[in-house]
């Protein structure tokens, strides 16, 4: 005899077989205003693609079965071995033969670097992990394309679209994944109290190959072919181009001392590492190491600031789709007032992080402008902090809309809650973004005023938007060390201002007028939904959000 003591109802998946693409209007509308349409059918294709059932099944696994480390084979010879799920490489294969990780320099037609963020952002949505060696590969090309050698041998596998997971030589790869190490044990963000050496092997020297002796405390993505590696030369801090195999085919001295058991980006591994002795060519000038680093960390950081775009997106379809499904005190969520605050604030934060991201990908699209640089310089730290910090709280809030359903391991709000917090901290925490901003204001002054006279005209004389221009450019003019101490404020307010004027200049009504009345002039909200909602068009903003949340197959 069998039991059963009530039937389901009520009860709903999160949404997946959507195309993450053709349902995100503002999106759209952003990457045909950058100039950006010539891409839209292949993130058209890519947004069914990623959006489909199958990628969310992948990214689960990918998450739920997580990389093993093999130091050693069958006879006790040491591979230093990383081993991921299969769902890991399907992922990254998807990515790859879209053509995203090198679209923004392969390609010379304007708009590709909004092209390349918005496949990232569509990416970054479904799975994150794969990310990091995507941006990070990303990130090193212009640095290598300044090294002729280098670049011979390996610009044409940066720039393939096929993926090559196979652990051999470089030059016997016909794709390659490239990262980045830095940080040390007894240095964190402090990069110049590091202790790793480097010795040249014979005439020291750009180009020059360097034996390299000391740690680092995270090398993420330790299977990738090769790593920007930061060491201390004879004339100071420089950047090492390290492979994972030497010339000569003998594996390089880098051994891989444990995997991070990590709270978040768990698909992804990242690694303590020792150099002993390892093979690596001097890159840029000698004892300029750390200027070149910085310059890749540049491009990392956008990177973070879509990601986190990105999971601010996915968290709202996903509360979007639940709520008018699910149904509680005699109707369905999303008809309850209270419910209605929070997607609608929801709203605001996810297409402000939008057209943020994709105005600073149009910025390092054209980097050599002064206009352009400001924003790369200026606003990419700015932009880090806060769109970061940001998603971290709107993933609790979505997690709150689907109760205990979103608090178990098995709900994709759990895996971007824990997901979040990783780029406020990777490539400088909030406080050094908020330092970075700080010294761009004191060594580039005209730079900041330039900024936010663009920033004006944007606004086109909307006068919270002046208001709050005027109060930031008075704090400029502060001591120094007085206008640090006001850093995290300072920073949040002139983020949240750049999005008013990004808005303001392209988005409905509704959604610019919802944003300056729940951000600008007035009292502003603590915790998401706490808005006063009698200024807010709260109908037209969850309609343009995402126009049929309850459909299962909107490829």
């Amino acid at each position: 005899m069998s039991w059963q003591t009530h039937d389901i109802l009520n009860q709903f998946d999160e949404l997946a077989d959507y195309n993450l693409y053709a349902t995100d209007e503002a999106l759209v509308q952003g990457v045909q205003r950058a100039g950006a349409g010539w891409f839209a059918p292949a993130l058209q294709s890519y947004g069914a693609r990623i959006g489909s059932a199958e990628s969310f099944r992948m990214a689960d696994e990918a998450n739920r079965y997580l990389p093993e480390l093999k130091a050693f084979d069958r006879r006790g010879r040491r591979i230093d071995q990383v081993d991921y799920h299969p769902s890991w490489h399907a992922l990254l294969t998807r990515f790859r033969e879209a053509g995203l990780v090198s679209l923004a320099f392969a390609d010379k037609r304007p708009g590709r670097w909004v092209a390349a963020a918005a496949g990232f952002y569509l990416h970054s949505q479904v799975e994150a992990g794969t990310m990091c060696p995507a941006s990070m590969t990303q990130a090193c090309i212009p640095l290598l394309q300044k090294e002729p050698a280098l670049w011979a041998q390996l610009g044409e596998k940066l720039y393939a679209r096929g993926y090559d997971a196979r652990d051999v030589p470089v030059e016997q790869k016909s794709s390659l994944w490239i990262g980045m190490g830095m940080t040390e044990k007894q240095g964190g963000s402090d990069v110049r109290s590091n202790s790793t050496t480097a010795t040249p092997i014979g005439t020291p020297g750009r180009g020059a190959a360097y034996r390299l002796r000391g740690h680092k405390w995270f090398l993420s993505a330790p299977m990738c072919d090769a790593h920007l590696v930061v060491a201390r030369s004879q004339a100071g801090y420089s950047c090492f181009y390290v492979p994972r195999w030497c010339p000569d085919g003998a594996k390089n001295g880098v051994q891989i001392q444990r995997l991070k058991s990590k709270l978040g980006n768990r698909s992804n591994a990242s690694s303590e590492v020792e150099f002993l002795d390892a093979w690596g060519v001097l890159m840029g000038e000698e004892g300029h190491g750390i200027r070149t680093i910085i310059e890749m960390a540049t491009y990392t950081r956008l990177s973070c600031v879509i990601a986190s775009a990105a999971i601010t997106r996915q968290c709202l379809v996903q509360a979007l789709a639940y709520t008018r499904q699910r149904r509680a005190f005699g109707r369905v969520l999303v008809e309850h007032p209270l419910m209605r605050s929070v997607l609608a604030d929801l709203t605001l934060e996810s297409e402000a992080a939008t057209a943020l991201m994709l105005r600073l990908a149009q910025a390092f699209e054209s980097a050599t402008a002064p206009e352009q640089r400001a924003w790369m310089r200026i606003m990419t730290p700015a932009a880090k902090f806060w769109v970061c910090k940001r998603a971290v709280e709107v993933c609790g809030e979505a997690m709150e809309v689907f109760g205990g359903n979103g608090y178990v391991e098995d709900s994709l709000l759990a895996r971007l809650y824990r997901e979040a917090p990783v780029n406020s901290i990777w490539e400088g925490s909030g406080n050094v973004m908020c330092l970075d901003v700080m010294r761009a204001l004191s060594r580039e002054p005209a730079a900041a005023h330039a900024l936010l006279d663009e920033l004006a005209r944007l606004g086109g004389g909307e006068r919270r938007i002046h208001a709050e221009l005027q109060a930031l450019r008075r704090d400029m003019d502060l001591p120094p060390e007085e206008l640090e101490g006001l850093g995290r404020s300072f920073v949040q307010r002139l983020v949240v201002a750049a999005q008013a004027c990004l808005l303001c200049a392209s988005a409905p009504g509704a959604v610019a007028e919802g944003f300056l009345a729940s951000r600008l002039g007035g009292p502003r909200g603590q915790v998401v939904g706490a808005i006063d909602t009698r200024q807010v068009d709260i109908g037209a903003l969850l309609e343009r959000a995402f126009a049929d949340a309850t459909a299962g197959a909107l490829a």
